[in-house]
């Protein structure tokens, strides 16, 4: 999201934003009606209900849950939807979300809601419905296709790209991951050449209808009886690429571009172990010598791995040219130990890298990257911490922290590379909690973090999701990325993958026999000379990309080994960068944030999600007039159409992204409200009309193969939907 509009007054006791509010002296009865900002999610526990959940609650967008199978669950009627306050007609949800286009066991329910969406002008979108007369499109049967869409490509149609899916660049690609499993299910459906009077479908996302020469529609708006549904007939879950890249637009179209929460798409790369070296995986013993489990010295086939000033040169103009600044986390000591072992002589890598430092972003990663936690018992494996003759961890000091996170700056400070104190990333996340050895943090690091300066400390997603204080800290959690530290080369990756993720019987290690619920095994070894191009960067280019489409901040990171030598790691990288730009309209770029503002962002939307589930979170708009409230210190995240300005200073709101305006905002010191005046261009404030017609018969059950309901993976390293 966009950077603060204002800075929260430190004595404000709410939140309190209107926009173009209208004037005291108008009247309740002659103003036009007040719109909740919330949706109601009526919910029937498949996945494509749930996957718009997902949706909104990554976007931080409030909603309403009816189950349709809880006993006792609220009646959709006209006091459920809405009621008068301060002598106004009040709208008690500004959008629907259905499983399908009438999900009721009852008639008057559905006449309920279809009259008020009438009366409000609220929209309503069908997760996933049946093709036929009754949202417009002629049964599959007639010109359609009615199947598994799996490996299909779908696309955006001009009327798609004029509304809610111009962030698009055209394609919509179904995935394919797996040949035996139907992982799609759909109807591409011709809408009917003669609508009811009044009616019209417009196809917004269509598909070559398989096996005949037409196209017809995936999603479409159907115009009729005075309302507007988007009428979507194929189902996925909320991981399938199909789903992220529409997903945007869905919420867009419900919701009329006014809604509280905001969305991007987010991508940035550390590599951790700069000017270090890394150890090597050893292809014949299938271990790395330096660790607990491989005793012994590297063999002279497997000396460490450390980046060159050729690397560091290739490191800057690939940044360039791909427009994605990189952040390196050093390691001071790695220089030190350079010119130790060659006479003094002055370290190239620090020499280009210093020369060309404004090229990236610096990180701390401590001076030798030592384990910071508790000490460790290395004499069994896997190890365990030591304890002392009463049976108490013993852990690292206090001092010994210190010096590591101080030194490291020190160091900087005298080769003049120039860093801010306040991001942290200590060897192996360490420190922190590490199960199943460490089930808690060192109690000497959260005082050390304070001393010196730290804000934001790196975390491992692997093991912990959620961003938490350590002290006066917070985490910034990152995804590890299945490129290896000890590998420079793809046959080593390759070699290391197939050790992990084959079956004793096929040479591997048996891990994948023994923890079958978390990793998958491969069906057959890779081949070593070709199976990093074919399988293992273009998996984890995807689970990147789908990390990146979920609205999700959250760094990545590698490490100097993969930039280095055969640099594996670009090759990663590119393909994700260029799946992107091959899916995304220029107005929608990659957001590359550094380790700090991704962790002010998290914290935002932890406190938002928990203002919001509180239930003190209120928000409406009353024609052109936008009011939300939250409590002290809670900024608001907010996506608005674009021309939104601030009233009286004609300030632009938020940020632009995606074909509308974002961010996060909240009134300026001494200032009591924040008042944003929307573009004439803004859809125009729903007006209170009668009542809609009867509504037709509800969809019968459609078909939701295993491959949605149990979500196919990409390969071994996506097993827990990280």
């Amino acid at each position: 999201m966009g950077r603060t509009t204002r800075l929260v007054a430190a004595w404000a006791t709410t939140v309190f934003l209107a926009m173009a509010l209208p004037s005291a002296e108008a009247g309740a009865a002659d103003a036009a009606p007040r719109i909740d900002l919330r949706l109601l999610v009526v919910d029937d526990g498949g996945p494509a209900v749930e996957a718009i959940r997902a949706e909104l609650d990554g976007d931080g967008t409030p909603y309403t849950r009816v189950d349709l199978d809880a006993a006792g669950r609220p009646r959709i009627d006209e006091a459920f939807l809405s009621d008068t306050v301060e002598g106004r007609p009040r709208a008690k949800f500004q959008g629907v979300i259905l499983p399908n286009d009438n999900p009721f066991g009852s008639a008057a329910e559905s006449e309920a809601l279809a009259g008020y969406e009438k009366r409000f002008g609220i929209r309503q979108v069908d997760a996933y419905t049946y093709a036929r007369p009754a949202v417009g499109l002629n049964v599959p049967a007639d010109g359609g296709y009615a199947g598994p869409l799996d490996g299909q490509t779908a696309q955006v149609t001009q009327a798609g790209a004029a509304g809610p899916f111009g962030y698009l660049r055209r394609n919509v690609p179904f995935e394919d991951n797996d040949g035996t499993v139907n992982e799609s299910y759909g109807y591409v459906a011709v809408p009917l050449e003669r609508q009811a009077d009044g009616a019209s479908y417009t196809s917004f996302v269509d598909a070559p209808v398989p096996g005949r020469s037409g196209r017809g529609s995936l999603i479409g708006q159907y115009t009729h009886d005075g309302r507007s549904e988007l009428v979507v007939t194929f189902v996925a879950n909320q991981y399938q690429t199909q789903f992220r890249l529409v997903a945007r637009g869905i919420v867009e179209w419900v919701t009329q571009g006014v809604h509280l929460g905001a969305a991007r798409n987010y991508f940035g790369v550390h590599a951790d172990d700069v000017f270090a070296s890394d150890d090597r995986w050893d292809t014949k013993r299938k271990c790395t010598p330096g660790d607990v489990d491989c005793p012994g010295n590297p063999s002279p086939d497997s000396p460490p791995i450390r980046m060159t000033a050729a690397d560091a040169q290739y490191a800057k103009e690939w940044s360039r040219s791909h427009g994605l600044t990189l952040d390196l986390a050093y390691n001071g000591v790695g220089s030190e130990e350079y010119r130790s072992e060659h006479g003094g002589l002055p370290d190239p890598l620090l020499q280009q890298l210093l020369a060309d430092q404004k090229s990236y972003r610096w990180i701390n990663h401590t001076y030798t990257h030592a384990f910071l936690g508790c000490e460790q018992n290395t004499t069994v494996v896997p190890w365990k911490c030591a304890t002392d003759l009463f049976g108490r961890t013993r852990w690292v000091s206090g001092p010994t922290i210190g010096y590591q996170v101080d030194e490291n700056l020190r160091w900087a400070a005298r080769q003049g590379l120039a860093l801010d104190k306040d991001e942290l990333v200590t060897g192996e996340h360490s420190g922190l909690k590490t199960l199943p050895q460490q089930t808690v943090d060192n109690p000497e690091l959260a005082p050390v973090l304070s001393r010196s300066g730290v804000s934001w400390i790196a975390s491992d997603t692997s093991r912990e999701r959620q961003q938490r204080p350590v002290g006066t800290a917070l985490t910034v959690p990152r995804y590890p990325m299945n490129v290896y530290y000890n590998v420079g080369r793809a046959a080593e990756q390759t070699d290391e993958y197939n050790w992990l993720y084959t079956k004793k019987a096929d040479g591997g290690s048996g891990v994948c026999e023994k923890y079958p619920e978390t990793t998958t095994c491969l069906k057959a070894p890779l081949d070593v000379r070709t199976g990093f191009a074919s399988y293992i960067a273009p998996l984890e280019s995807r689970i990147a990309l789908g990390h990146a489409l979920a609205n999700d901040p959250r760094p990545h990171f590698m490490h100097q080994s993969n930039l280095s030598e055969e640099r594996i790691g670009y090759t990663v990288l590119e393909k994700v960068l260029a799946d992107y730009s091959g899916l995304f309209a220029d107005n929608t770029p990659l957001v590359n944030l550094r380790m700090r503002d991704i962790g002010a962002e998290l914290a935002k939307r932890a406190s938002w999600t928990s203002a919001l589930a509180a239930g003190k979170v209120t928000a409406y708009r009353i024609g052109n007039a936008v009011t939300v409230t939250t409590p002290a210190g809670v900024q608001a995240g907010l996506t608005l159409p674009d021309g939104t300005v601030e009233q009286g200073t004609g300030t632009a709101f938020g940020s632009p992204y995606a074909g509308a305006r974002s961010g996060w905002a909240a009134p300026g010191a001494g200032q009591a409200q924040l008042a944003l005046t929307l573009p004439a261009a803004a859809p125009a404030a729903p007006v209170l009309t009668g009542k809609a017609a009867r509504v037709q018969a509800p969809a019968a059950a459609l078909p939701v193969p295993r491959g949605v309901t149990h979500r196919v993976p990409y390969g071994p390293s996506d097993t827990t939907r990280r």
